[in-house]
């Protein structure tokens, strides 16, 4: 009997971890402190950055505001999941949808509440970003354009808040925003590719759908070969270092992804184009470690010491 109980609850924490996507919390977590540690902080040491306990609430409060998100979004796209996604879906149900917008709501206050804790304006942007989320999976979604934009700005927006704290407001973390601008556009059109039969049944009206799977790839293949324009000045800055191989791999393999979409007719070739995108991003997330190596060196010493 208690190894009944204890299964079921296995299953259910690992439905919850599915819900709140556990790996994309890990995730985002890493990239916070390493964008901080590496780009938006100007300290020579990483010391004052693992210990600034504003960017720990920062974080923990983005963290728990996205998966409030991923939650709710769940929570609306249920239906829909049950055609594009079957076997997560399968997985999702362990958990009660009560339980589920308990958690959503809870969630969202521990967010605003760290928010809190940094400023009153960091506890604005958590409620208007917590807002934009509910409003998104409610209304947005279900429009073409709007959905896309209004999803590209909230998936890039966490790292937003972090630029926002260091307030170092320089070209190349603006360029960089750009590529990953345009990197997440071209996801969210592929992924709403991917995703097209369960739209039309549940008529959204998602780019594909409004516009044509034709013309979707088009606007895929125009993005790609704008992400090759901020490609190209950031390998212009040498503080850059070894993270231009990274760019260098980021060119090819978007320029396949656009040949490869171009060509591709079933929800399988959309799923792998996808997921090369999503392993692209986190190799870049992990490719920070990479950018100016004495700097790097230095933050190190200066740890050890």
């Amino acid at each position: 009997m208690s190894t009944f109980k204890n299964n079921t609850l296995l299953l259910k924490i690992f439905s919850l971890l599915s819900v709140v996507r556990g790996y994309n919390i890990l995730i985002l977590i890493a990239a916070q402190y390493l964008a901080a540690i590496f780009i938006f902080s100007d300290t020579k040491s990483i010391k004052p950055v693992v210990f600034d306990w504003h960017l720990l609430y920062l974080v923990i409060a983005t963290v728990c505001v996205v998966a409030a998100g991923y939650i709710i979004n769940n929570f609306y796209d249920k239906n829909a999941d049950k055609i594009n996604r079957p076997i997560k879906t399968g997985i999702d149900s362990y958990v009660k949808q009560e339980t589920k917008l308990r958690l959503y709501f809870t969630l969202n206050f521990i967010g605003f509440f760290f928010g809190w804790l940094v400023s009153w304006r960091a506890a604005l942007f958590f409620s208007i970003y917590i807002f934009g989320i509910w409003f998104y999976s409610h209304k947005l979604k279900k429009h073409a354009l709007i959905g896309l934009i209004t999803a590209t700005v909230l998936t890039i927006l966490p790292f937003f808040v972090v630029f926002v704290h260091y307030k170092n407001f320089s070209t190349v973390i603006f360029v960089h925003a750009i590529f990953l601008f345009l990197v997440i556009m071209i996801r969210e059109l592929i992924k709403d590719l991917e995703n097209i039969k369960g739209a039309i049944a549940n008529n959204y009206n998602t780019f594909p759908v409004i516009y044509g799977e034709l013309n979707t790839k088009k606007i895929i293949v125009f993005l790609m070969l704008l992400t090759l324009i901020p490609i190209g000045i950031l390998n212009t800055y040498p503080a850059i270092e070894y993270m231009k191989y990274y760019f260098y791999l980021a060119a090819i393999t978007l320029l396949f992804i656009g040949f490869y979409t171009w060509n591709s007719t079933h929800k399988n070739q959309y799923r792998l184009a996808h997921n090369i995108l999503k392993v692209l991003l986190l190799i870049g997330v992990f490719s920070l470690l990479f950018i100016d190596k004495s700097l790097i060196l230095d933050k190190v010493i200066e740890v050890l010491d």
